[in-house]
């Protein structure tokens, strides 16, 4: 778990250093990425916000992931790659990454945003596409088509399986990739039931972390739910699976926003 201060407490060059890192990539001009991530109640001037960017951005994910699934599919008829898209590029998988990637700390917004921890998941949302619009705009449609391929290739691979519950495995590891150098290991803490209904207990460890564990219907869900609860705890949320909720009948996954 990180123990370096809040980006509240840096400048913002070592703010956006910061963010850097955690994105993977390094910016040639640094004001795109601060436009990149200030909301509108954190500008001055409405065309000074992200605003522009998000909107772009969505366009460069869409082209993207709509290349991916043509290339990937081939045998997909036009509908099914449609609902395909929408699952993958949605608000609620958009938020999820960011999310993930923790990008609520870098951002910029206006005060009556800054004393409220939940930032609303459709701005987590729009901060995402800006940045994949400020990474295009700065190098080019390589580097973007990389970041979003990173991050949305697993929700392709997710979606095209019909995981609903989101791939957040991939997103703690990209995650710990990042920050640690290292991957998320799994832990299986016990096992209840008969042999044709078992439920698990799996928790997600990082280095010497080991994070808060779930109950499952099975092994791969388990794990699921323990790197959703690592990402939570890592981003200091309230963890939305409690390691000791009911095995006979273990929670539903919670509902995305947007």
């Amino acid at each position: 778990m990180s123990h370096l201060p809040p980006a509240a407490d840096l400048n913002d060059d070592t703010r956006l250093e910061r963010c850097q890192q955690r994105l993977g990539y390094q910016f040639q001009d640094s004001q795109l990425l601060e436009a990149a991530l200030t909301h509108a109640s954190g500008a001055d001037h409405r065309l000074s916000s992200n605003e522009r960017l998000e909107f772009l951005g969505d366009a460069i994910l869409g082209l993207v992931v709509c290349e991916q699934l043509f290339t990937q599919f081939p045998d997909q008829l036009e509908g099914d790659l449609t609902k395909l898209k929408s699952v993958v590029v949605s608000r609620q998988t958009c938020a999820k990454i960011s999310q993930a990637l923790g990008l609520r700390e870098f951002l910029v917004l206006g005060k009556g945003m800054t004393t409220n921890p939940a930032v609303p998941p459709s701005v987590l949302s729009d901060v995402l596409e800006s940045l994949i619009a400020a990474i295009y705009l700065d190098g080019g449609m390589p580097p973007a088509r990389e970041f979003v391929l990173a991050y949305f290739g697993p929700e392709i691979e997710a979606a095209a399986a019909g995981d609903s519950g989101g791939n957040y495995k991939s997103l703690l590891q990209q995650f710990a990739q990042r920050e640690h150098g290292v991957t998320p290991t799994y832990h299986l803490l016990d096992e209840k039931g008969p042999d044709h209904s078992k439920c698990f207990k799996m928790s997600a460890q990082i280095g010497r972390e080991r994070y808060a564990p779930a109950w499952g219907r099975s092994k791969k869900e388990s794990e699921q739910r323990a790197a959703h609860n690592a990402i939570c705890e890592l981003r200091g949320d309230p963890v939305p699976y409690p390691s000791e909720a009911t095995v006979e009948a273990p929670q539903a996954e919670p509902g995305g926003a947007g």
